[in-house]
């Protein structure tokens, strides 16, 4: 059937591509090989399992890209936002969710939709005609992966990215730790309560820092290695602590375990030197990640280190922390504007593979695939996705925008947008300044949106 929407990939793209899509009256068949072929980092075979982090950052859509992209989502009825909503967690001023429910509340969602069908198969060849999406993620299957390396003529940039570890609440030490938000941010108690911490003094973090830079670490297979020829680079969005405490002992008091806006109650007078923060997991509050705590680690050296946390002396662990090899698209050379590959235009791609980092980035660029695909079958043609947009900004990053020489994946920011006249630059202006981005993004957006006869979210 010609005018069938395939897609290959159920993740974040994969799932918000097939919603739009369907949505717009085209019928979507999404091919997805869990669980019939696992992942190293999947438990499930639900559709949009999250497998590292359980937030997606800022909810701030005045002030945060990130948090304008949710913004732009809603306005679109996004599947993935409203589903993160319905199963937020408290998260201070962030967007956290049950991962567990929340998978499961899209993945029904999905099935019950009628212009959508879900094929538990694995796709290991590029297809030769009709209508697709690849949204694979950064774990695409070998087979695939090769077609696409064949196809393209190059080798596929690569990085490694982290997951970060599971701890039980039940097993913390609340004597030691607290719990606060940031600066008490939020506007409920919940919210202004949502991080649990745990405090350092200067030795204790010094002892940490030792303990993390003589830790045994996962070995890397030939040419992954740091120290080889063509090493694959880490993220630097998503970096392991290690590689973190390599590049001088003071990084990770300004990054994930930096003490700022924090008291603790169980000694007021003491500002602690170091914080660990954990986050709540689950809706029922028996799971905590340690945020930011990515790592390359092995397993036995990762539970020692971790237990010198103040607090976590006894911490019982349901996920460790892991590392793996991501893949994504030389996309400023591949795709063109509609996010089709030059080579072979009846396939597009969307979410990560295409090189925007993050589940919102990932879910974003699945929206816009969706809704091109859905278009081009029906004959409509829709406008250019404005730039002005923060789905706009990241499109054009990536099928342009940005140096194919260095790309590197990439989250939405406000450096992607364009400047506006008449704002003053640096730190001192940046409240005005983002608040101008945000107003004209939201403009342009619902532009866009209205063009096609789409309601536009309050």
């Amino acid at each position: 059937m010609d005018n069938v929407l395939h897609i290959i990939g159920g993740g974040m793209a994969g799932s918000e591509a097939a919603w739009q899509a369907a949505n717009m009256g085209v019928h979507v068949v999404i091919h997805e090989m869990r669980p019939s072929v696992k992942t190293f980092a999947h438990r499930t075979g639900d559709l949009a399992e999250m497998v590292c982090s359980n937030s997606f950052r800022s909810d701030d859509d005045e002030q945060n890209a990130v948090g304008l992209l949710h913004w732009e989502m809603r306005a679109a009825n996004g599947l993935i936002m409203a589903m993160a909503h319905e199963n937020r967690l408290p998260a201070g001023g962030a967007l956290a969710v049950d991962r567990d429910r929340f998978a499961q509340s899209v993945t029904a969602r999905l099935l019950d939709h009628p212009n959508i069908t879900v094929q538990h198969d694995e796709i290991t060849q590029l297809p030769e005609s009709g209508h697709w999406i690849i949204a694979t993620g950064p774990l695409t299957s070998e087979g695939l992966g090769q077609a696409i390396a064949a196809e393209t003529g190059t080798e596929a940039l690569a990085f490694f990215d982290a997951i970060a570890p599971i701890v039980y609440h039940d097993s913390i030490d609340m004597s030691r730790a607290w719990m606060q938000s940031r600066y008490d941010k939020g506007d409920t108690e919940a919210e202004r309560t949502a991080y649990l911490n745990c405090p350092m003094d200067r030795d204790q973090y010094e002892a940490f820092i030792d303990a993390l830079l003589a830790a045994d670490k996962t070995e890397f297979h030939e040419g992954e290695a740091e120290s080889s020829p063509n090493p694959t680079p880490y993220f630097d969005g998503c970096l392991p602590i290690e590689v973190m405490a390599e590049r001088g002992r003071e990084t990770l008091r300004h990054g994930p375990m930096k003490p700022v806006g924090l008291t603790n109650p169980h000694a007021p007078d003491v500002k602690p030197h170091a914080v660990v923060q954990l986050r709540r997991d689950n809706a029922l509050g028996t799971l905590y990640n340690i945020v930011g705590f990515q790592t390359k680690m092995k397993y036995g050296a990762q539970a020692t280190v971790f237990k010198m946390i103040p607090g976590l002396e006894n911490a019982q662990f349901a996920r460790l922390g892991g590392i793996h090899r991501n893949t994504f698209l030389n996309s400023p050379t591949l795709l063109d504007a509609q996010m089709r590959l030059r080579s072979r235009p009846h396939i597009r791609f969307a979410g990560q593979i295409t090189g925007v980092e993050g589940y919102v980035e990932s879910a974003a660029m699945g929206l816009l695939a969706g809704r091109l695909a859905a278009a081009e079958i029906l004959g409509q043609s829709l406008p250019p996705v404005p730039q002005d947009s923060a789905m706009g900004a990241l499109i054009h990053h990536i099928t342009g925008g940005a140096e194919a020489k260095t790309f590197q994946p990439m989250n939405v920011n406000f450096g992607l947008f364009r400047p506006i006249d008449g704002f003053k630059g640096g730190r001192r202006g940046r409240i005005d300044r983002y608040k101008g981005y945000t107003d004209r993004a939201k403009a342009a957006w619902g532009e866009w949106l209205a063009a096609q006869n789409m309601s536009i979210a309050s």
